[in-house]
């Protein structure tokens, strides 16, 4: 149960994450926006620090290191799919291929679930993909580029998960600041390499920051899931952040929800609730 809420608290402040960013994203480059939201979520771990101790050894770091490439290449992946869209068609299978990976690896780790949880997994991926869709969803037709990097930023995101879950238990935050030194290092280097494409525009700082922010303490909550639970439990459940994401948008943008993700929403709840009978 411990490991049900703390997973459902981390897809929330991912939701919360992304929605800032996006918003972030409309007044500049993303880039911009992640030159900000990189080193403020760095600061965030940093001052978790001393709270919750962190150990960097060797695998610690190796594992926190490879978490940081997955998250940068992540970034790239995912930007560069919903620029080239339809967004309505790559999100959803964005997010399906996030949270079906590291499901196959905790079930391939030996993970086992009772009933409900067989019932609650495939259950939780149908929500994943439900809330994520837009509307006309059955009548755009992405590129094969446009779907190769919805699944490779997926698989990025999954990777990411994964890496962190294979740190050592008792490393405590280490993996995380390795990983978003690493994060913000690669994509600090590429925002000095492509600075002449950036255009003038400033990016939403506070936005910028706060996006950054709740991604770390995501980040977090998710390490102490699946540290307390079931890779396959923590990574499904994680991956209805954009249930949070639509929400924020229907209340703070006044976006409508349509038909096929208030569906979706009530599919989540269901099963979240059978997956906190396993």
């Amino acid at each position: 149960m411990i490991a049900l809420v703390l997973a459902l608290g981390s897809s929330l402040a991912y939701g919360c994450a992304d929605f800032l960013g996006g918003l972030g994203a409309r007044k500049a480059h993303v880039l911009r926006t992640v030159m900000i939201a990189a080193p403020a979520s760095l600061v965030v771990e940093l001052l978790l620090w001393p709270l919750l101790g962190a150990s960097f050894d060797a695998a610690s770091v190796a594992w926190g290191a490879a978490s940081g490439v997955a998250s940068a290449a992540a970034f790239v992946l995912l930007y560069r799919t919903l620029a080239i869209g339809p967004m309505n068609v790559l999100s959803p299978i964005t997010a399906l291929v996030s949270a079906a990976l590291p499901v196959g690896v905790g079930l391939l780790q030996g993970e086992h679930l009772a009933a409900a949880g067989m019932l609650g997994l495939p259950l939780a991926l149908v929500a994943v993909v439900l809330v994520s869709a837009g509307p006309g969803m059955r009548s755009s037709r992405p590129s094969r580029t446009a779907l190769l990097l919805a699944f490779g930023a997926g698989a990025a995101i999954a990777l990411q998960l994964v890496f962190l879950h294979q740190a050592p238990a008792e490393s405590g935050v280490g993996p995380l600041v390795v990983g978003r030194a690493v994060s913000s290092a690669v994509t600090l280097s590429a925002a000095f390499l492509l600075r002449r494409r950036l255009g003038p525009e400033r990016p939403a700082v506070a936005v910028s920051a706060a996006a950054g922010a709740l991604d770390s303490v995501a980040n977090l909550l998710f390490l102490l899931a699946v540290r307390s639970g079931d890779l396959a439990v923590v990574a499904v459940i994680a991956a209805l952040y954009p249930a949070g994401t639509v929400l924020l948008a229907r209340n703070v943008l006044g976006e409508r929800l349509h038909r096929g993700q208030l569906i979706g929403l009530g599919t989540a709840a269901a099963a979240v609730s059978l997956l906190a009978l396993n």
